[in-house]
């Protein structure tokens, strides 16, 4: 075998992210996933990716192999005996869903599957390393730039995962690990549509998430819908619903062995739901239950993208919330401060929003100079912001400046005009 063909595997792992001890790792999840008794070392994987010919991998091995790689084994760089050359895994559940019969010889992967059979493009570990990297950059983009840039971004990366879906040829595994990016999308674009609308279609994305969630069976994945699905809830004037789901999601995070940020962020959405409705004890019960499970966020060993924004700003702007609605605006104020303070640097969409609630706060409060002081901190970095929230919250803002017949207020009233006229002409 040439050189060449021994460092195929490599390449193939290195393109899917993993290091030589992450991908031993991976590989016994996977066996255990698939009901395979199949392990490997990483003396055994070093001896495959350098020795020349390589080991051939036992039937087990290479179901496993082929199931992460999305390839026959022969692609990876290893001489096959011809009777070796066709494998088809019925692997648990996923076995029923999505089959899969590796060819060589042409070159190409024939799919026997329950779906109809598909021609296109081979999809792999590297691919879908691919789109997870795009993925992870809405966040970015959202926390920079706010839901109006992010949603651009993310519609056209979930025509391209569908696409895939559709079109592409890839294992049970890969399948999955395509649904739950969409379903991770899809929950993306509900919160996008929190932030700038329109709040029907930001409910159905919510919904589309869960349902491709709960399809693959994957509850982590079911909570980010829900959580976003409370948000979608409240701002439509469902509460009835936003409690429901809240008390769903507190069922599906102790099924599915949730840690204690994803409790945290319940934890928070209960307190939403309680403040909105008026219930302030329910409302400090549920921060009580939110610090609880703070305080224990250092327990947790891997943290879902979605709810790494979780951390103690988060309860101190709740806590804000259920004063400003409790009608008691000077008691939120140093709450609101703490929480502009604590954010940290790549939240800009965050920041600006925070010091928004801060100055209409501080002008319910009465404190005229100091809220126009925050919200000209918030002009500063309007342009560089596209969200429809935080373009409504400033209108309020000058809503309630009418009443202020002052030369500061009449100053900022008139520069947030200019602002929000600019950005829609």
């Amino acid at each position: 075998m040439s050189d060449s063909r021994v460092s195929r595997l490599a390449g193939l792992r290195k393109a899917a992210g993993y290091t030589q001890a992450s991908f031993v790792a991976a590989f016994a999840r996977e066996a255990a996933r698939l009901c395979i008794r199949a392990s490997m070392s990483v003396r055994q994987l070093r001896r495959w990716e350098s020795e020349s010919p390589p080991p051939l991998p036992h039937p087990g091995q290479q179901a496993v192999l082929e199931a992460m790689f999305g390839l026959p084994l022969a692609e990876m760089g290893f001489e096959v005996p011809s009777h070796r050359y066709s494998t088809v895994e019925k692997i648990g559940d996923d076995g029923e869903v999505k089959r899969r019969a590796f060819v060589t010889g042409s070159g190409a992967i024939a799919a026997a599957t329950v779906l109809p059979e598909q021609h296109g493009s081979r999809v792999g570990a590297s691919e879908v390393a691919a789109l997870r990297a795009r993925l992870h950059d809405l966040y970015t983009v959202d926390h920079q730039s706010g839901g109006i840039p992010a949603s651009a971004h993310a519609g056209q990366l979930g025509q391209e995962i569908a696409q895939v879906l559709s079109r592409g040829i890839y294992t049970s595994r890969v399948g999955r690990d395509l649904q739950a990016m969409l379903s991770e999308l899809h929950s993306n674009q509900a919160w996008y549509g929190y932030d700038s609308g329109p709040i029907d279609q930001a409910r159905t994305a919510a919904m589309e998430a869960l349902t491709a969630a709960q399809l693959i069976g994957d509850g982590l994945l079911q909570l980010s819908a829900l959580e976003t699905l409370v948000l979608m809830d409240i701002k439509a004037d469902r509460l009835w619903e936003a409690a429901s789901a809240v008390e769903f999601a507190y069922g599906v995070a102790n099924r599915s062995g949730a840690g204690p940020t994803v409790h945290f962020v319940i934890a928070l959405r209960e307190a939403n739901v309680a403040t909105h409705t008026g219930n302030t004890v329910a409302a400090r019960r549920a921060l009580s239950r939110a610090l609880s499970y703070q305080s224990r966020t250092d327990m947790d060993a891997d943290v879902p993208q979605w709810a790494r924004f979780a951390g103690p700003i988060e309860i101190d702007y709740a806590t804000a919330d259920m004063y400003v609605r409790a009608g008691e605006p000077r008691r939120a104020v140093p709450f609101l401060r703490a929480a502009v303070d604590g954010l940290a640097g790549g939240y800009a969409r965050n920041t600006a929003w925070y010091r928004s609630k801060l100055a209409c706060t501080l002008l319910d409060a009465g404190e005229v100079e100091e809220a126009c002081a925050e919200m000209g901190g918030v002009l500063d970095v309007y342009g560089e912001i596209k969200s429809d929230r935080l373009t409504q919250r400033m209108d309020a803002f000058c809503v309630t400046a009418t009443a202020i017949d002052t030369a500061v207020m009449r100053d900022m009233s008139a520069r947030i005009r200019e602002a929000i006229q600019g950005d829609c002409s």
